[in-house]
């Protein structure tokens, strides 16, 4: 399917109003009405906003098939210096071919795409295809990559997930997960005019970093490194003005691959601590993956501990060779690759094992950034590439 001009303005008016819909992470309402607008006006069969504030949107066919999501986040990270920006990050604008506004490429363009893709589908075909197609924008992916759309798939129970993130038209078949890990090491305050009195948590912690920076994890052919870096360190009292430090606290990125869980992530870590704890027996630490906490828009609270994991699909997969056919057959010629950053694959894939994909419009590294744009090539070729996705599998 070739869009029409009429097809490409829908998309792009789609787009617009997308983007003007400020929707920072716990701030998605606007945007969330706009998406719920859409699939009432364009028929869908069901509607429905969950607890946290997703959005998913059903069209059914009149034959029995498969159930195939979209997801697609309707949050973005701020645009917290509008000075650097060209023209109002939620006014959008076009120029040279290229729309510009905050979540163009992060990832409102995809979500304009798969949802008017669903809706030329559903024309086109009178529903005459099997199964079900259902479309979820997702609120907290920011903050939470996976944890919002927990509630999706047990809504949905989907046989495959298209996850919209940026991919330049190619088909991503996985992603490397994270983890934030957290170690904490425990003293004994005293005044540092007499530091023997006190245990300094500081320098307990720089007795464990030496040697769990020698921990190696494991490499991923495909995926490539698991990777183990250190972020931040903090301590207590801060500022500690004439004090031992009674606490200390060292957070690190931990990127993950397919089939390590949360005991063989801390594991390393753990035999460190209890080394090192031998040999000094005033050392007392833990370890343990960071909590988070958040509000979602509708008021419930949105929480979960971080970890994200991996995933990975062969491309020999029957589902992923159906797609990369229809693809070609319409004009495409996608690379697979995987992903270099973590998506809500990390639940789908990763903790479910639901048949996943990647495909999405614009590039990985303009996410996140002023004059954040999407080319219009690219927003429309998503369009006529979800097109062909919905064809793939469920014609």
């Amino acid at each position: 399917m070739k869009l029409t001009e009429k097809r490409k303005n829908e998309v792009l008016a789609l787009c617009k109003k997308l983007i003007s819909a400020r929707s920072y992470s716990g701030e998605e309402e606007a945007v969330a009405k706009e998406v719920s607008e859409y699939m009432k006006a364009h028929l869908f069969d069901e509607v429905m906003v969950d607890p946290y504030g997703n959005v998913i949107g059903r069209i059914t066919g009149n034959r029995t098939g498969s159930r195939v999501l979209f997801d697609g986040h309707m949050d973005t990270v701020p645009a917290e210096n509008p000075e650097a920006w060209t023209h109002d990050p939620f006014t959008p604008v076009v120029e040279n071919d290229r729309l510009y506004g905050r979540g163009t490429s992060d990832m409102k363009g995809a979500v304009a795409a798969f949802l008017s893709a669903a809706a030329f589908f559903a024309e086109d075909f009178g529903r005459d295809f099997a199964g079900e197609l259902y479309l979820a924008g997702v609120v907290h992916e920011e903050c939470f990559e996976g944890v919002a759309a927990r509630s999706i798939s047990e809504i949905v129970k989907p046989d495959y997930v298209i996850i919209g993130e940026a991919s330049e038209l190619n088909l991503k078949t996985g992603q490397r997960g994270r983890a934030e890990i957290v170690l904490e090491t425990f003293g004994k305050a005293a005044h540092s005019a007499n530091p023997e009195k006190g245990i300094n948590a500081v320098m307990k912690m720089c007795e464990l970093l030496p040697e769990i920076k020698k921990i190696q994890p494991p490499v991923h052919e495909k995926l490539g490194k698991g990777i183990l870096e250190l972020t931040d360190i903090i301590s207590a009292p801060y500022p500690g003005a004439s004090v031992v430090p009674e606490y200390c606290r060292a957070t690190f990125d931990r990127r993950l691959l397919t089939g390590e869980t949360r005991e063989s992530v801390l594991a390393p870590i753990q035999a460190v601590i209890r080394e090192k704890m031998e040999e000094d027996k005033e050392l007392r630490a833990k370890v343990s993956f960071s909590t988070g906490k958040e509000k979602c828009y509708t008021g419930a609270e949105i929480q979960g501990e971080r970890f994200f994991p991996g995933w990975y699909y062969p491309p020999e997969e029957e589902y992923i060779r159906k797609i990369e056919e229809e693809l070609k057959n319409s004009g495409y010629s996608p690379k697979l690759t995987q992903y270099s950053f973590c998506t809500n694959g990390s639940h789908y894939a990763g903790e479910k094992g639901f048949k996943t994909l990647g495909l999405g419009p614009s590039r990985e590294n303009l996410a996140h950034t002023a004059d954040e744009y999407v080319e219009l090539s690219q927003l429309f070729g998503a369009a006529e590439c979800y097109y062909g996705v919905m064809k793939a599998l469920l014609k």
